[in-house]
């Protein structure tokens, strides 16, 4: 997808045309002349870090909400903090939309990240770190196991925020590291340091369709997250899911101690035999198709969805410490596949919701996630304790552990570690926004670039 042309012009000018324009500016906007002349508090610098920057890569459709007005639970929100630079590990000249949001939004392109943290001076200059290392040419460590150099713009980080005397919030998008030694050393380091950290998946800040609010201390007998994509790259949004809910039951975190993995024949085998409960997975699939899900339901996912994804299913069965039993569940090759259900001590009926990511296949997902970074980078508290990112991290690389010893169970005593969880509903999506964003009415923007109602 091609970056539009209309997004080539600077803020003065899209401010002057927003008010003229024929259907207008999605309501919030203010008139040009006010937003021209007020004066503007000053908003925290951010350096943003990245491995590219192209179309609909995560560094796209992050750094867009922190360029232009978005979409949150209906109203749209102004970015509350000033991207001042940018870094990208494989940004070149033919990098097209990188140099033309450094036009666009006069933010310059650095060398290097201790030039981006530092502004081009010696010390650091900026208020906060936003981290993208998702997407780029990058060797595989293992088997679907992608080599993102997150730990490498975290150190160079440090060593900045070292050398000057000063450590500022730092977000890493997605998991720590594809190493689990180093996950752990970037999560020390920075309790260490006392540096602000925050990291994870966009899928918890989610709509829940319907909504689902478990009861405070819930006991969760078993719980399970479905999605349609690969195992690992997916898997952790799948298990941050899982995560975002079940961290709540009674007794709060505690930890997983033991990882099965089931794949292929082997996973429908054991819905059979009871391996896991196929009884959430059926209320989740029904939830989401409006149809009856049985083990003899084909899966028909739409054909564009499927072709990066293979076909085969497979399933994580986690044991926690507590002994609540986890599901990983991978059904079909539908990127838009998120869903939770789970059985409660003392209830038969299954509660089951979806993580519903609006329009725009899974771009306007990464919206409440922006929303969240933005207030961490003001105030720097994460909306959500960054051990859930560690645990989520530690769980999906166990499963490939599990996995490439064939299958399992796969003891796991360094993910033993329990953690509070925090409220964070007032980050989430709770379905405003698509009131107005519709599929049918609001056309997506390509590139970066305003949302406009359509006329």
């Amino acid at each position: 997808m091609d970056v539009h042309p209309d997004s080539m012009y600077d803020r003065r000018r899209f401010l002057q045309r927003s008010a003229t324009w024929s259907g207008g500016v999605f309501a919030g906007t203010q008139l040009a002349d006010a937003a021209i002349t007020s004066p503007k508090p000053r908003r925290p610098k951010i350096a943003c870090l990245c491995t590219v920057l192209r179309p609909l890569s995560h560094a796209h459709v992050l750094l867009e909400n922190f360029l232009e007005e978005y979409p949150f639970n209906g109203k749209m929100v102004r970015p509350e903090v000033e991207i001042v630079s940018l870094w990208g590990d494989q940004i070149y000249e033919d990098s097209k939309m990188a140099h033309q949001v450094s036009r666009d939004y006069n933010i310059p392109i650095y060398k290097t990240i201790d030039e981006a943290l530092c502004l081009g001076g010696k010390e650091l200059a900026v208020d906060a770190v936003l981290a993208i290392g998702e997407h780029g040419k990058y060797p595989l460590y293992r088997e679907w196991v992608n080599a993102w150099p997150r730990k490498r713009f975290f150190d160079e980080s440090v060593a900045v925020m070292k050398r000057s005397g000063r450590f500022v919030p730092y977000f890493n998008d997605k998991h720590l590291s594809y190493r689990w030694d180093w996950a752990k050393e970037m999560y020390d380091t920075a309790k260490k340091l006392g540096i602000p950290l925050m990291a994870g998946s966009s899928v918890p800040f989610a709509q829940r369709l319907p909504a689902l609010e478990l009861p405070a201390g819930a006991e969760i007998v078993e719980a399970a997250a479905i999605h349609g994509g690969q195992f690992e790259n997916y898997g952790i949004h799948a298990m941050e899911a899982l995560q975002s809910i079940v961290e709540f039951r009674k007794g709060g975190e505690t930890g997983i101690s033991q990882i099965e993995v089931l794949y292929d024949d082997e996973f429908w085998d054991g819905a059979r035999s009871g391996k896991w409960p196929f009884e959430l997975a059926a209320a989740a699939m029904q939830l989401e198709t409006g149809k009856p899900f049985t083990l003899d339901t084909k899966i028909q996912d739409p054909p564009r969805y499927v072709g990066w994804a293979k076909a085969e299913s497979h399933g994580w069965v986690i044991t926690y410490k507590d002994g609540t039993r986890g599901y990983i569940l991978k059904i079909g090759a539908n990127s838009l596949r998120w869903s939770f259900a789970c059985r409660l001590k003392g209830e038969t009926q299954v509660q089951a919701t979806q993580f519903y990511s609006g329009p725009w296949k899974l771009r306007n997902l990464f919206k409440a996630l922006s929303r969240a970074i933005q207030h961490f980078f003001i105030h720097g508290q994460a909306p959500n304790p960054v051990e859930r990112a560690l645990l989520a991290n530690g769980a999906t690389l166990a499963a490939v552990d599990a996995y490439e010893q064939g299958g399992g169970p796969l003891a796991t005593p360094h993910l033993e570690f329990g953690y509070t969880p925090q409220d964070f509903r007032e980050f989430r999506e709770m379905g405003e926004s698509w009131k107005t964003i519709t599929p049918e009415g609001t056309p997506e923007p390509p590139g970066i670039s305003p949302v406009f109602k359509s006329s």
